[in-house]
C-alpha cells in the first residue's frame, strides 16, 4: 500500500514537473517569438526611417516589402528600339555593392517588351539622350523574388523617380541640349513625373558646376549614384521611369560621322522657347518686354525699342580669348549706336546672365558652350559666332542649327579669323586644352602648317583641340564687313503676325466619277470639299495634291491643282480600276493628311 502511494506521489510529481517544463517552454517560445517580432518591427522601423531620410513621403514599409516579395518587379516600356525606349518600373531595385539594377521575378511580374537575350543587343535602352552611345546603355540583372530572404533588407524610395544619365555636366551646352531639355519634356510626357518627382543620376559624375540648373526641374534634391550607397545595400524604387526622350535634341557630336545637325530633327523653336520660359520662371526672371507690357507706360514703341536695345558680348577669362575685346566693344557701339554690355560665365551667376540675354538685340561670342544661352534671346535677335583661325564655321554648327529651327526667329552670322598672325596658340598646354607637345615632332609640324582643320570624329582630335583653344585678335574691319553683309539678309519680324505653322486637315467628301468615251478613251473626275479647319485660318495659298495609280502598278501620277475638282483624261484607260489619293497644301509646304483612298472604275 505504501509503495502504491509512493508510486502515485512520484507520478504526480513527474506530471507536475512535465507540465512546468511545458509551460516554461511555451513561455520561452512565446517570448522568443515576441522578441523576434519586436526585432522585425524594430528593423522595419529602422528601414522606414532610412526610406524617409530620402523622402518626406510616408511609406508603410511592411506593405512595400510584401508587395515586392509577392509581386516582384513590373516593367512596361514604350518605343520599338533601345534608342527610343523609355520604361516604367514598379519596384525596380539597385544593388549598390554590385552597382547593378535588379529585376525580381515572381508569378505576378510583368516584363514588356519581353526580349529575352535580345535585351543585350546592345541594351534595353539608352540612359542618356545621346543616341546609341555604349557608355550610356541600361540593363538589369534578374533574380527570383525568393532571393530577397537572403539579401540585405531593401530601402524603399517612395518618390516617383526619373532615372537617367547626364552626358557631360561640366559643359553648359551638354547640360541644356543633352540633359535639361530632354528631362523637361520626358517629365511632360508622364503625368506623375511632376514637380515633386525625384531625378536620379546614374552616370557617376559629381554635382558639377551647373547642378543648380538641374535643381530647377523638381522641388526635390536630385540624387547622385554615389549617394545611393549611403542609404543601404539594396534600394528599391517604388515607381520609376528610366531613360530620356530624344525628341528635343537637334545635334550629334560626331561619334559615327563628323558632327553636325541630326538627320531627323523633331523639335521646333516653339518647344524650346516654352522650356526657356519655364526655366526663367523658376529663376524668377521676367523678360524686359513682358514687364513693360504688363505694367509699363504707353510710349512711342519705336523710340522705346531703340532706346532699350543693347548688344551682349561674352567675355572668356581662361581659354579662347578675344585679345582685343575692348576694341571690339567700341566698334560695335559705334557701328550700331547701341550700348554694349559684357557677361561672363566665370564671374556672374547664371540667372543674372539670362536676365541680360533675355532682353538683348544681339549676342557676340567666340564659339563655345556659353552660346547655348541663345535659347533665352528674344525673337528677332542676332547671334554672332566667332571662330579661331583654321576652324571652319560650316563644320561646327550646334548654335547655327539652334537659331535656324522654325519658331526660334533668330538671325545667325558667323565670322572666321583668316589671319594666322592674329592668333596665339598654346602648344604646351595639356592635350585636353589644345596642347600638342605630347605628339611626335612630325605630327606637331603638320598641325602647325595646316590652314584648315579637316572633318573629324569626336572627341580627341588633336588638330581640332589645338585650333579651337587658340586666342584671337579680331580683325575689326573684316568683322564689321561680315556683320553688315549678314544684317542685310536679316528677315523682318512682325510682332503679332507670326507665319502660320498650322497644317491643313483632311479634304472632306472625296468622290470620283468616270465615263468611257471610246474603246481607247476614258475620263476620271475627282472632287472634294475643303478641309474643316480651313475656314478658320487666314492662309495665303491653298492647293491640292492628287495621286492616281492604276491598280496593280507600282508607280503613280502626281498632280498639284488649284481647284477642288478636276477631270483627268490623259493616261486614263477604259475598264480599268484606279486608286486616288487627295490632300491639301497650305502656303506651299504645309501638307495635310491624305483622305481615304478612292477606288474608281472606268
Amino acid at each position: 500500500m505504501r509503495a502504491s502511494v509512493a508510486g502515485c506521489r512520484m507520478s504526480v510529481g513527474a506530471l507536475l514537473n512535465g507540465l512546468l517544463v511545458s509551460v516554461v517552454a511555451a513561455l520561452l517560445w512565446k517570448y522568443s517569438k515576441l522578441s523576434e517580432h519586436a526585432a522585425l518591427l524594430e528593423e522595419e522601423l529602422h528601414m522606414t526611417r532610412q526610406s524617409q531620410e530620402i523622402s518626406q513621403a510616408r511609406i508603410d514599409y511592411h506593405v512595400a516589402l510584401q508587395a515586392l516579395q509577392d509581386h516582384g518587379t513590373r516593367m512596361v516600356c514604350t518605343g520599338k528600339m533601345h534608342t527610343d525606349r523609355i520604361c516604367r518600373f514598379d519596384y525596380l531595385c539597385y544593388c549598390s555593392e554590385a552597382e547593378e539594377f535588379v529585376f525580381f521575378h515572381s508569378n505576378s511580374s510583368v516584363m514588356l517588351p519581353n526580349l529575352g537575350s535580345r535585351r543585350f543587343q546592345p541594351a534595353l535602352l539608352d540612359l542618356s539622350s545621346v543616341e546609341d552611345h555604349n557608355t550610356q546603355y541600361f540593363n538589369f540583372l534578374e533574380l527570383p523574388a525568393a532571393a530577397l530572404k537572403f539579401m540585405p533588407k531593401p530601402v524603399f524610395v517612395p518618390d516617383v523617380t526619373l532615372i537617367l544619365n547626364r552626358f557631360n555636366p561640366d559643359n553648359l551646352m551638354h547640360v541644356f541640349h543633352d540633359d535639361l531639355l530632354p528631362a523637361f519634356y520626358t517629365m511632360k510626357q508622364y503625368t506623375d513625373l511632376d514637380d515633386e518627382a525625384r531625378l536620379v543620376f546614374m552616370e557617376g559624375w559629381g554635382e558639377g558646376p551647373h547642378f543648380d540648373l538641374y535643381r530647377l526641374l523638381s522641388t526635390k534634391q536630385p540624387l547622385l549614384k554615389e549617394q545611393l550607397r549611403n542609404f543601404g545595400k539594396l534600394m528599391c524604387f517604388t515607381k520609376s521611369y528610366v531613360g530620356l526622350s530624344k525628341m528635343t535634341t537637334w545635334y550629334q557630336y560626331g561619334f559615327v560621322q563628323p558632327q553636325g545637325p541630326k538627320a531627323n530633327i523633331l523639335v521646333s523653336g516653339n518647344e524650346i522657347r516654352q522650356f526657356a520660359r519655364a526655366l526663367m520662371e523658376k529663376m524668377n526672371i521676367t523678360r524686359v518686354e513682358e514687364a513693360e507690357r504688363d505694367g509699363g507706360s504707353v510710349v512711342d514703341e519705336k523710340q522705346r525699342d531703340k532706346k532699350d536695345e543693347y548688344i551682349v558680348v561674352f567675355s572668356r577669362s581662361t581659354t579662347r580669348l578675344i585679345l582685343n575685346e575692348a576694341e571690339l566693344i567700341m566698334a560695335l557701339a559705334q557701328e550700331f549706336q547701341m550700348r554694349v554690355v559684357t557677361v561672363s560665365l566665370e564671374e556672374q551667376s547664371f540667372p543674372s546672365i539670362v536676365q541680360v540675354i533675355s532682353g538683348a538685340s544681339m549676342v557676340v561670342s567666340m564659339h563655345g558652350a556659353q552660346l547655348i544661352t541663345s535659347l533665352f534671346l528674344p525673337r528677332g535677335a542676332v547671334v554672332v559666332e566667332l571662330f579661331p583661325f583654321a576652324v571652319n564655321p560650316e563644320q561646327y554648327t550646334p548654335y547655327k542649327t539652334l537659331t535656324s529651327l522654325p519658331g526660334m526667329d533668330l538671325h545667325y552670322i558667323s565670322w572666321r579669323n583668316t589671319k594666322e598672325e592674329n592668333t596665339i596658340t598654346h602648344p604646351d598646354r595639356p592635350w585636353e586644352q589644345g596642347g600638342i607637345a605630347h605628339l611626335e615632332k612630325e605630327e606637331q609640324q603638320r598641325i602647325l602648317a595646316s590652314k584648315d582643320v579637316p572633318r573629324h570624329l569626336c572627341c580627341r582630335n588633336p588638330e581640332w583641340l589645338f585650333r579651337i583653344y587658340q586666342d584671337t585678335l579680331v580683325d575689326i574691319p573684316s568683322f564689321l564687313e561680315v556683320l553688315k553683309e549678314g544684317m542685310k539678309t536679316k528677315p523682318s519680324l512682325k510682332k503679332a503676325k507670326l507665319p502660320t505653322t498650322v497644317h491643313p486637315g483632311r479634304v472632306r467628301e472625296p468622290q470620283c466619277q468616270t465615263s468611257v468615251q471610246t474603246t481607247n478613251e476614258a475620263k476620271l473626275t475627282v472632287s472634294w470639299q475643303i478641309p474643316w479647319n480651313l475656314k478658320y485660318l487666314k492662309v495665303r495659298e491653298v492647293k491640292y495634291e492628287v495621286w492616281i495609280q492604276e491598280q496593280g502598278e507600282n508607280t503613280y501620277m502626281p498632280y498639284i491643282l488649284p481647284q477642288q475638282n478636276y477631270t483627268f483624261s490623259e493616261n486614263i484607260k477604259p475598264f480599268t480600276t484606279y486608286l486616288v489619293w487627295v490632300r491639301c497644301i497650305f502656303n506651299k509646304n504645309l501638307l495635310g493628311p491624305f483622305a481615304d483612298v478612292l477606288m474608281c472604275r472606268t
